[in-house]
């Protein structure tokens, strides 16, 4: 398992201070080029990693062989198996734990043990739908993502048939709990919902990686995307006493309050994709909101009003 790998890597960093691809290649009975990636994951992973070309070169931890686990500060440790422990729900996951808690010094031992088990993660929201990809998928896309290797996605967006396209995965990102892969498609840069990832099959050839890609960059790029699409259009609003929470839940929050009327009543201006989107959203409110403006938001609650009462009505 690649987690296995990149444990062991760095324990045998630790253990030898400065080790070269070969080495670390005949250690761990592994590829060179397996072993070169193993050592730049750990480095892009944020270990205190550097390598040096040249006869007597190899990689090294900066500030010797301590900098590694036996160097983390208590806090650390706890943060690190708090948020570790609740992902451990495979056989792969808690033998990956034990070996950390075996490389630590015995002082830490038990807390980092007894932080492994404070936390419980529920891969359901509650409607019993899963938050996050399958697990088999999940791994191959993080395979994928620290080998280089394309993928042959399936994906399924709410509304459209399940699609499959081939895609260079990057990295993965979390927003809110929320797990994304972002990948390099023909289209250009785009994010991936795990939750909505159907299959996940490597096609054995090298990603395409854009020169100077940043991860963190690239991700607030497409973030900022989203977030603009989400507030397109804006929507004035009047609602009764009691209904700005209820409004809050039913627009994901992007509610901006405008003024207090003196019966109690509240002015706000909510956002969303489109005007009609947000008018069938807030539907549900009957006669605790009234939409002010745009034309279109109140044409869309009228129309969606009308075909209420031609199906539910009198004499329907």
């Amino acid at each position: 398992m690649r987690a296995d790998r990149l444990v062991a890597t760095l324990l045998l960093l630790q253990r030898r201070g400065r080790v070269t691809v070969a080495e670390v290649a005949a250690e761990l009975e592994t590829s060179e080029r397996t072993a070169r990636r193993d050592l730049e994951a750990l480095a892009a992973s944020g270990v205190p990693l550097y390598s040096q070309r040249g006869r007597g070169g190899g990689w090294t931890l900066v500030g010797g062989a301590r900098t590694t686990l036996n160097g983390l500060t208590t806090d650390e440790i706890r943060s690190l198996f708090l948020t570790a422990g609740p992902a451990a729900s495979s056989p792969e996951a808690r033998t990956l734990l034990r070996k950390l808690v075996q490389a630590l010094p015995a002082p830490q031992r038990a807390g980092a043990e007894a932080a492994a088990r404070g936390g419980v993660a529920d891969p359901t929201d509650w409607s019993r739908a899963p938050v996050t990809a399958a697990e088999p998928h999940l791994e191959v896309l993080q395979r994928a993502v620290v080998e280089g290797e394309q993928v042959r996605l399936g994906y399924a967006t709410p509304g459209r048939p399940e699609r499959e396209r081939t895609v260079h995965p990057l990295g993965l990102a979390t927003k809110a709990g929320v797990g994304y892969l972002v990948a390099a498609t023909e289209a250009g840069l785009r994010s991936y919902r795990l939750s909505r990832v159907t299959g996940a099959t490597p096609t054995g050839l090298p990603v395409d990686r854009p020169e100077g890609f940043d991860l963190a960059a690239v991700w607030r790029e497409l973030a900022a995307g989203m977030e603009e699409r989400l507030h397109a259009a804006t929507v004035l609003v009047r609602v009764e006493p009691g209904t700005e929470a209820l409004l809050h839940r039913l627009s994901s929050g992007r509610v901006r309050p405008l003024r207090e009327l003196p019966d109690g009543r509240r002015e706000l201006e909510v956002d969303g994709p489109a005007p009609e989107v947000i008018a069938a959203r807030l539907a549900g409110l009957g006669a605790r909101i009234e939409i002010l403006e745009p034309p279109e938001a109140r044409a869309e609650l009228a129309r969606i009003g009308a075909e209420l009462t031609a199906r539910y009505g009198e004499g329907a």
